[in-house]
């Protein structure tokens, strides 16, 4: 292999990696986008902002993009949360809103979030889940980060 095509391969794996684009590790708050999501939650006294990234995923015509998919799953994690199953490492911000905001969740917000889960986590149907399959070296990681949620849900 030559030098330019060596390059070239180091450029396209490193730009396309999740955890160099805008992310850092297989954790629901370790990427730009969720932590950004965050402030938009800190900035609520309901579950507003929660519904509302939920919802974007819910409402994505046929693909759902990272971005929406980041978000989604930081809003699934507050849920887990507020039923007092919160996840290990769970940013300040959010653990300071949840204690502040002792809210009930009912039944039905949990079981969309569980959906939201499943929809993310499908390889047809999201780009977050594709970008992790081309990190193999975090991507089991990601994914038992989704299945504890999802049990923490239940």
């Amino acid at each position: 292999m030559s030098f330019r095509s060596l390059v070239s391969l180091t450029l396209l794996l490193f730009l396309s990696s999740p955890v160099l684009a805008g992310g850092w590790d297989a954790g629901p708050f370790d990427n730009d986008d969720a932590l950004d999501w965050v402030w938009e939650l800190t900035e609520s006294n309901d579950l507003s902002a929660v519904e509302m990234a939920l919802d974007g995923v819910l409402e994505s015509p046929g693909y759902i993009e990272a971005p929406t998919a980041s978000m989604a799953i930081a809003a699934a994690e507050v849920l887990a949360a507020l039923a007092g199953n919160p996840a290990e490492g769970l940013p300040d911000d959010v653990a300071g809103w949840v204690k502040a905001h002792e809210l009930n969740v009912s039944t039905d917000m949990t079981a969309k979030a569980r959906k939201v889960i499943k929809l993310v986590a499908d390889d047809e149907a999201s780009e977050l889940a594709q970008l992790w399959a081309d990190a193999p070296e975090l991507a089991n990681a990601w994914r038992a980060s989704l299945e504890s949620l999802e049990q923490r849900l239940q």
